[in-house]
């Protein structure tokens, strides 16, 4: 697989109108297989002030980047990603074609889980979850352009000064998680040294999940388990704390996963230690080590609190977890 499109160019009709825009293209170009000069003259003639062979040139690059268009000498065709959405018109198609060639579109999705950010806080999302990206952190613009897609895909809203999950946003994240699991994306800059980005597989449950799920995750935490300190990306697992069986419309959703070291994910899926709503690890009184490591990460922290970020853990969800643990005092 081509490395996916770090830099996501916007188009021609207003920030909500960009699948009517690409729609357009489709069907001038599947009729018509125009040349450069017609492609270029019918933009110009579709909307207005816009005239710059450059700036059309540049979005008719990106779609072929993403695969909706093909030059086949000096005429126009559909591309393999144009093609199959031209056959459905269906947005799910659309979405999963943006998604899987544009990095960063899932993991914004998973982010806005928890609930609705400002374009500076997704700004800062999408350069903490992938560095690879590197724009300059001052300039929104890149953000933007993130957020116009999605709004026009209709899994992303705008409220006032604030970008929220709109409902097929949220269906589209609880599938995507598992569905996107095996998908061959190419390990990014933070897992070069570490490990693969590809599927993963969690030591208790072997559940495989979106590699940008986990991205998202663990650059949430710092790529630390709150709980131990281990630091190394291969060491960490997605923990839920609400089971994935039973809650499935909380799979994707950040403020019910926290990463955990291999080992503590263990002892908190077998009910050896939990966090309770006031974010305190508790210890089954039960358990007995005679591990030096663990009398230090669990034994001695008994009682401590667990550093969880803004918007981290849901308590909630923490104390739904906590009701079925008979021995967690009240």
């Amino acid at each position: 697989m081509p490395d996916r499109i770090r830099s996501i160019v916007p188009m021609f009709g207003g920030a909500t109108n960009y699948v009517a825009t690409l729609d357009a293209i489709l069907e001038f170009v599947a009729a018509q297989q125009p040349t450069t000069d017609e492609l270029i003259g019918w933009h110009r003639g579709r909307f207005d002030r816009v005239s710059s062979r450059t700036s059309i040139q540049r979005r008719l690059d990106y779609l072929v980047n993403v695969g909706f268009l093909e030059q086949t000498d000096n005429e126009w065709i559909l591309g393999q990603a144009g093609e199959k959405y031209r056959t459905d018109r269906s947005m799910e198609t659309l979405a999963e074609i943006m998604c899987r060639r544009n990095l960063g579109l899932r993991s914004l999705l998973y982010s806005l889980s928890p609930g609705p950010m400002t374009i500076e806080e997704i700004n800062r999302q999408q350069l903490q979850t992938h560095p690879e990206l590197d724009w300059d952190e001052s300039n929104t613009d890149m953000a933007k352009q993130r957020t116009a897609w999605l709004r026009s895909l209709g899994l992303v809203e705008k409220d006032g000064t604030q970008y929220r999950l709109s409902e097929q946003g949220r269906s589209f994240i609880e599938a995507a998680i598992e569905q996107w699991a095996s998908v061959d994306t190419p390990a990014t800059a933070t897992d070069a040294t570490t490990m693969d980005a590809r599927s993963y597989e969690t030591t208790v449950q072997a559940r495989s999940v979106d590699p940008e799920f986990r991205m998202t995750v663990l650059s949430r935490y710092d790529t630390t388990c709150p709980v131990s300190g281990v630091d190394h990306r291969a060491l960490l697992d997605v923990a839920h704390v609400l089971p994935w069986s039973e809650y499935p419309h909380r799979r994707a959703d950040l403020s019910n996963v926290l990463p955990l070291s291999k080992i503590h994910h263990a002892a908190f899926d077998r009910d050896l230690i939990t966090i309770d709503q006031d974010y305190r690890l508790r210890v089954n009184p039960t358990f007995e080590t005679d591990s030096d490591l663990l009398q230090r990460t669990i034994r001695e922290q008994a009682g401590e609190p667990i550093s969880i970020p803004d918007r981290g853990v849901n308590p909630e969800y923490l104390r739904e977890h906590n009701e079925r643990l008979e021995w967690l005092a009240d």
